[in-house]
């Protein structure tokens, strides 16, 4: 398991370490008539499937000057990926805890001083609550995952939006057809 989570760690800086002379970490987009960048959705996707909140910092490396944001959520990733880890293992733990303490109820008629406040029917639902309380936990991991996953998506698209001053809406009374009441909503985009 420790094993693991060292090369989840370590993995990335070995494939980022490497550079040629044609491409480099900071240039992630490719050009195209050789001055248009553009910014990849399928990249930031895959980068977040292979370390969680990459994409979100391949976007924010993306974006321009003055609305880089998307970087701050890669702590909130990592402290749900982390809760609801702790959570599994912790909950876990206690339902094999749980388990031990009914087999040995069930083999030798005495359980551990620990769980004595129950008895052999309470054991069970304890189990069952833990055993539920950990599946959540699973569920709440794969949540995360998939929802900094889908964040780092749909934040690549809006990459290159463009959200200036001169949009404008309005809403006009007007009359139809010199007999009809209503509503004009005009959108302006200049």
């Amino acid at each position: 398991m420790r094993a693991l989570f060292v090369l989840t760690l370590l993995l990335p800086l070995g494939l980022f370490s490497q550079s040629n002379s044609n491409t480099s970490f900071s240039d992630t987009s490719y050009l195209i008539n050789d001055s248009i960048k553009v910014h990849s959705p399928k990249k930031a996707v895959l980068f977040s499937a292979i370390l969680p909140g990459a994409g979100q910092v391949y976007n924010h490396t993306a974006m321009p000057k003055g609305k880089r944001k998307a970087f701050w959520k890669v702590p909130l990733i990592y402290a749900g990926l982390g809760a609801s880890t702790y959570f599994f293992l912790k909950k876990q733990s206690l339902q094999k805890e749980l388990k031990t303490e009914y087999q040995l109820r069930l083999d030798t008629g005495f359980g551990t001083e620990k769980w004595n406040d129950y008895d052999d029917q309470g054991i069970l639902v304890l189990f069952d609550q833990e055993l539920n309380r950990r599946d959540m936990s699973i569920l709440l991991l794969g949540l995360v995952y998939i929802i900094q996953l889908v964040d780092a998506g749909v934040e690549a698209h809006f990459v290159s939006f463009d959200v200036s001053k001169d949009l404008t809406m309005s809403f006009e009374p007007t009359v139809f057809n010199n007999q009809n009441i209503g509503l004009k909503l005009s959108l302006n985009f200049r």
